[in-house]
């Protein structure tokens, strides 16, 4: 049986674009326009094994995940991901194991579902923009009404079944200008780990290339230049931010893991709930949709030129403002759908954060460098065994929460394990 060349991650989604909410950002409700046609907006019982069999089957790595997203997954129901769990089980290889995540607005979580993602050992990821007023500013229901009261009802929820929550933060015009404020916020709830995406929303008729209510560049490098210097200040094992956590790999010689930093992009295709495969999640439309599960087995759709060739345009296209740029290597011009504005030079392909994620990087630099030199003297340190101390044994095992055998001082599921 081929198993896909590398790590991948997929977007599968069982609910297509459908929402219990309105949120006025969002970019995936439109998409029931482009995908297959299927009203039911549910991916039946039959595709859905075979889509897990097919993950199973491709995944060559020791720990199989699985990521459930939207439109609003929990729509399904808990009964629909306890059959998920039923399948996964029946094709788990004996010498891997199984791990599930869900992003989701929380909404729709009660009780009943909070014990069976416990059970289960399920990752959350929750969508919460901040305190009410910033929340509510663009994530209502329907008809309009609030959804803050059940969002922070869900993260209590969960926490109280001992449920890891990471929180999704879009950074928008509105709040993108509250930083310290976002910042006591989750640090008050006690969450361990903040997504933050910025808000880009292309608008043709704008001369800046960005709605409204996208956070600018200028904001953007603020935002981050304050978050971290509290974050910092505070203690950085406080809270975690993805971008600083993942900016920080760099000073361990690892590639970063967030995609839209990478050098090449394309290992997070979707899965719809057709079958249907995209290259990439902001990307769902008919130039790359590139076959379906049912017709081209997964790994297939994984290994294919079409997947490859999306993954190289992300440097490819680089403009030269880009290749020169003194931080070039830790932002590799971001995320491709952010590319609608022009150079200094004229050249088109420039990403609208561009200044904002520039200063925030050489901003960040002088803490690069001191974890790097931290890292070389622990390493040095760590590669001498110390008094009545036994050498770690080749091949020996590393537990995930335990330190990274590197020498890092970092968890081995945050260093070499990723």
């Amino acid at each position: 049986m081929s198993k896909a060349s590398r790590t991948f991650q997929i977007f599968a989604k069982p609910t297509g674009s459908l929402c219990n909410l309105s949120c006025t950002y969002c970019y995936y409700l439109e998409k029931k326009n482009v995908l297959s046609p299927n009203q039911s907006g549910r991916m039946d019982y039959a595709l859905l094994e075979s889509y897990i069999r097919q993950h199973i089957q491709a995944s060559n790595d020791p720990v199989i995940t699985f990521s459930w997203h939207g439109g609003e997954p929990t729509l399904l129901g808990v009964a629909y991901f306890q059959k998920i769990r039923q399948l996964q089980k029946k094709y788990q290889p004996a010498d891997q194991s199984i791990a599930n995540g869900i992003q989701t607005n929380g909404t729709l979580l009660d009780k009943t579902w909070a014990k069976f993602l416990a059970e289960e050992g399920f990752v959350i990821g929750l969508s919460l923009d901040g305190p009410q007023e910033m929340h509510d500013r663009h994530r209502l229901t329907q008809s309009g009404t609030s959804t803050f009261a059940k969002t922070l009802q869900a993260y209590h929820l969960l926490k109280d079944h001992s449920v890891y929550v990471d929180i999704l933060c879009v950074v928008s015009h509105h709040n993108g200008s509250h930083p310290l404020e976002l910042y006591e916020f989750y640090t008050e709830l006690g969450a361990p780990y903040i997504t933050l995406l910025p808000l880009v929303t292309p608008q043709e008729d704008n001369p800046s290339g960005a709605s409204s209510h996208s956070v600018t560049a200028e904001a953007w490098g603020d935002f981050l230049c304050v978050l971290y210097n509290k974050w910092k200040l505070n203690g950085i094992d406080t809270i975690k931010f993805n971008i600083f956590e993942e900016t920080a790999r760099l000073a361990f010689g690892h590639e970063q893991a967030l995609c839209i930093f990478r050098k090449m992009c394309g290992d997070i295709p979707v899965v719809e709930h057709t079958g249907d495969y995209f290259c990439c999640d902001h990307f769902v439309n008919a130039a790359w949709r590139i076959g379906n599960i049912r017709e081209t087995p997964l790994v297939d759709l994984l290994e294919s030129k079409q997947q490859k060739a999306f993954g190289r345009l992300k440097f490819d296209t680089l403009p030269p403002y880009c290749l020169n740029c003194e931080v070039r290597v830790m932002c590799n011009g971001g995320c491709p759908k952010d590319r609608i504005i022009r150079t200094p030079d004229g050249d088109p392909g420039l990403n609208y954060l561009c200044e904002g994620y520039r200063r925030f990087f050489n901003h960040f630099k002088p803490f690069l460098k001191e974890l790097a030199g931290v890292w070389r003297q622990q390493k040095h340190h760590h590669a001498r065994p110390q008094s009545g101390q036994a050498p770690r044994r080749p091949g020996q095992k590393v537990g995930r929460n335990e330190p990274c055998p590197c020498g890092s001082g970092i968890k081995f599921k945050r260093c070499c394990l990723t």
